[in-house]
Parts: C-alpha cells; sequence; structure tokens
C-alpha cells in the first residue's frame, strides 16, 4: 500500500526541532486519553502533518510526494510506523483510494474486514487468525478499489501490532519483531511461519463492525446499506476533511461500497480463552455463500 510502489519511499530531511506554525491547525487528532497526537495543517504546497515531539510530514496536493522531518533522537523506526499507520494513509486519500481504520483476514479465498474504534479488537482478531493458519492482509490501513463490479482489499506491510496482553496470549516467544518505538508499548510482530500473511489482493466478502465487548455470546446482526454508510464514513481515513469537491467524490465511492458486500455488527465477549469460537463463528458465518470455507 504505497503511493510510490515502495512503501517506504520517503523524502527523509535531518532531524530538527518543531518549529512553530503559522495559524492554528485546522483538523486534530486526540487519542482516547485526551494526548494530542496529529495536527493537520495546510501549506501553499499542499499539506504539514505534525506528530507533536515526532516528527512533521509534508504531503504534497497530489499525495504522491512525502517529506519526513523528525525529531532530533527520534529513530528511523518511529518514523516509519509514523509514515506507514498514519500517514500513507491520509496520502492515499488524495489520490481517491478508500482506506479505512480496519484489519482484514482471508476466508474461503475472500477477505473479510474487522472495522472499530481503536481497543476494539481489530488487531487481535487478526493476530488470531494469522496465527492459527488464516492469513491476514492488513493490521490497520485497510485500501479498497473497485474492481470487475466488486471491490478488492490490497494487502499491506507483513506485520501486527498488539498489546502485551494479547502479545501472551497469541505470540510465540519465538515470533520475529521490529524495533521498539519510543512512544508506545505495543510491539509489531513481523509476519513469517508463525503469522500467516496474504500478499495478493482479495475480493471483499464480508465487513464486521465490532462492538464493545457486551455481548454475552458471540451475535451477528445485519445492517441496512444506509447504516454501514455511516459507518463507513466514522472509520475513513480522510486527510482534507474541508474539502468538499473532494468529500462529495469520497461520499460517492462510499456509497457505491456499501452496497456492495454484506455488513454485520459482530459483538463477543472479549476473552482471549473465547477466540477460537469467535474464528469458527466468523468463518462459518462469512462462508455461507461461498463454497469453501
Amino acid at each position: 500500500m504505497s503511493p510510490t510502489g515502495g512503501g517506504r519511499d520517503i523524502r527523509r530531511l535531518a532531524a530538527h526541532a518543531q518549529p512553530p506554525l503559522d495559524g492554528p491547525p485546522f483538523h486534530e487528532w486526540v487519542l482516547p486519553d485526551g494526548t494530542l497526537w496529529m495536527q493537520f495543517h495546510r501549506t501553499t504546497a499542499g499539506y504539514l502533518l505534525r506528530f507533536p515531539g515526532l516528527a512533521d510530514f509534508t504531503v504534497s496536493f497530489s499525495g504522491r510526494d512525502v517529506t519526513a522531518i523528525p525529531v532530533p533522537g527520534v529513530s528511523p523506526q518511529t518514523i516509519d510506523h509514523l509514515y506507514l499507520n498514519q500517514v500513507l494513509p491520509l496520502a492515499l486519500s488524495r489520490q481517491c483510494k478508500l482506506v479505512f481504520h480496519a484489519s482484514a483476514v482471508e476466508v474461503g479465498g475472500g477477505a473479510v474486514a474487522f472495522m472499530g474504534a481503536s481497543g476494539k479488537g481489530k488487531s487481535t482478531l487478526a493476530a488470531s487468525f494469522a496465527t492459527n493458519g488464516r492469513r491476514f492482509l492488513t493490521d490497520d490501513g485497510l485500501m479498497v478499489e473497485a474492481r470487475n463490479g466488486g471491490h478488492q482489499v490490497m494487502p499491506s506491510h507483513p506485520s501486527i501490532r498488539l498489546w502485551l496482553d494479547s502479545k501472551a496470549a497469541l505470540i510465540a516467544p519465538d515470533t520475529p519483531t521490529a524495533p521498539a518505538l519510543e512512544f508506545t508499548s505495543k510491539s509489531r510482530f513481523l509476519a513469517g511461519d508463525r503469522i500467516a500473511f496474504c500478499d495478493s489482493p482479495r475480493p471483499l466478502r464480508r465487513v464486521y463492525f465490532l462492538g464493545d465487548g457486551s455481548a454475552p455470546a458471540i451475535t451477528f446482526q445485519p445492517m441496512k446499506p444506509s447504516e454501514a454508510l455511516v459507518e463507513l464514513v466514522k472509520h475513513s481515513f480522510l486527510l482534507d476533511i474541508e474539502e468538499r469537491a473532494m468529500l462529495a467524490a469520497h461520499f460517492d465511492e462510499l456509497s457505491a461500497l456499501a452496497g456492495q458486500p454484506n455488513y454485520f455488527r459482530l459483538d463477543y465477549p472479549r476473552r482471549y480463552e473465547e477466540l477460537a469460537a469467535v474464528r469458527g463463528a466468523i468463518i462459518e458465518h462469512a462462508s455461507q455463500d461461498n463454497d469453501t470455507p
């Protein structure tokens, strides 16, 4: 998933302190605990995305040119992470690509996607499938392309990020990991023999919007296209939320997507010992209109 074909082909400038910027940001991302995560600014050449204390990224209007300016002391691995998981999906939205906060796995030759807010279990579900022989396509930053009258999920970078409890429950001790990052206790685990990865596009078959874990049992609730559209809007990466022409085009594409696959609300008890049953229920549910599970 890259505007330049390699996923890491960004221009990197020498590290320096973040200078003051003219005017307030037009948008901000704030973490659930209230911490400011990212600020969105417009420039004469495009956009500047600021991660306070970590890095600035400039993105051209086309979304095809990205430059990273790290704060002194920030590792190259952190810059890679911010680019792949935050900046690249936003840059792709400037290229009229549909990118969502979602994970996806392969079931029956198709892709099953899991969407939800941070902490709802998207990565844990993807890791649960991938460590049990069902290949994952993306941990987050799910890109969907319209093809042949349907939509396909494009594979992302082959790694999964997990909190310590999910790591302890799902990941074998000798699984290869990426270097640790300065700003998070999450670990990134690399695909390979222990974590199965699908490196080819797969047709989108199902989208499950994850609940809060309050359900006493595994539940699937069908959704109308209008309900799915609202959720797709909420979980979209979109760099400029105020540009009307881009918003109109984005909405049209989301409307077409909402009319294609089957959408369901999925909830289940958030206990690791339940994951095998959850996987089985999802595979059975997602395969009902396929010849093979």
